[in-house]
């Protein structure tokens, strides 16, 4: 069930800097960082040289991670090129180039065959889909049977005031956060059974120690240096920060509301 008008609603070509400050700064992040990745890979199933494609990749955190610390085979997609670029700098680094794949896909056109993959994991991802629907039914296609699509969305916990709703909207790129009834009615949707659903509240402290552990001291110092220099020169992040900052005054409440869900099907 979706919290907003059944016409579908698309975020102002301005929304798309969201994405760009991200890849420009070299970080993307997740509620419930790695914790919830371990979550996803536990209740997936997976194990070592299992092959796994990771939706909306980012910069790369998640692949490297689960090449890393798993042993799995993984590619990565994304839409944005500048990710792209990203993942593979951070592959590279890591020494994981040969191990993990990337390339630039659209969700809801995913260039692969049939029943290829033992996984498809997705971390808030799928919020700022358009047709979700169309996209997790592509998630499901390219698992083997038996394989696993596993979600980690955003989700409203109670209905939030229609200001707060808005403010989220705008300042993230478009997403749009369903209820947790919503995101397993995509799973079923999509062909998915077995469905098992997780679902936690937002902890503001928690979840900024969980990004502290993807994330070295070198992201961060990288992150800060070109902050500051595309604040300085660029009057889009000027227009992106005065946004963000424009924060309706029931703003701390939010926690009230908000919160996210690990959410994983089996394919029959």
């Amino acid at each position: 069930m979706k919290l907003t008008n059944s016409k579908e609603q698309l975020p102002p070509k301005e929304d798309a800097l969201y994405f760009e400050v991200q890849s420009d700064l070299g970080i993307t992040k997740h509620m419930g960082g790695r914790k919830a990745t371990r979550e996803l890979v536990e209740l997936c199933n997976l194990k070592n040289g299992d092959y796994v494609l990771v939706v909306g990749c980012g910069v790369g955190t998640t692949p490297c991670y689960l090449a890393e610390k798993f042993g799995l085979r993984v590619v990565g997609i994304d839409i944005s090129e500048k990710m792209i670029e990203r993942s593979k700098e951070r592959a590279k680094r890591k020494g994981l180039e040969t191990r993990i794949e990337f390339r630039v896909a659209d969700a809801k056109n995913l260039p692969f065959k049939n029943d290829i993959f033992d996984a498809v994991i997705c971390e808030s991802v799928t919020a700022f889909v358009g047709d979700k629907s169309k996209a997790v039914k592509e998630y499901a296609r390219v698992i083997k049977p038996q394989g696993f699509v596993g979600l980690n969305e955003c989700l409203w916990i109670k209905t939030p005031p229609p200001e707060l709703a808005e403010y989220t909207f705008r300042i993230m790129g478009g997403a749009k956060f369903l209820t947790s009834i919503g995101w397993k009615e995509l799973l079923e949707g999509a062909g998915l059974t077995d469905i098992k659903v997780k679902n936690y509240r937002f902890n503001a402290l928690s979840q900024f120690a969980e990004e502290i552990k993807q994330l070295d001291l070198r992201d961060y110092g990288n992150a800060w240096h070109r902050f500051l220099t595309q604040g300085f020169s660029n009057p889009s992040y000027r227009r992106f920060a005065k946004e963000v900052l424009s924060s309706p005054k029931n703003i701390f409440k939010l926690f009230e509301y908000f919160g996210y869900g690990i959410y994983v099907g089996k394919k029959i």
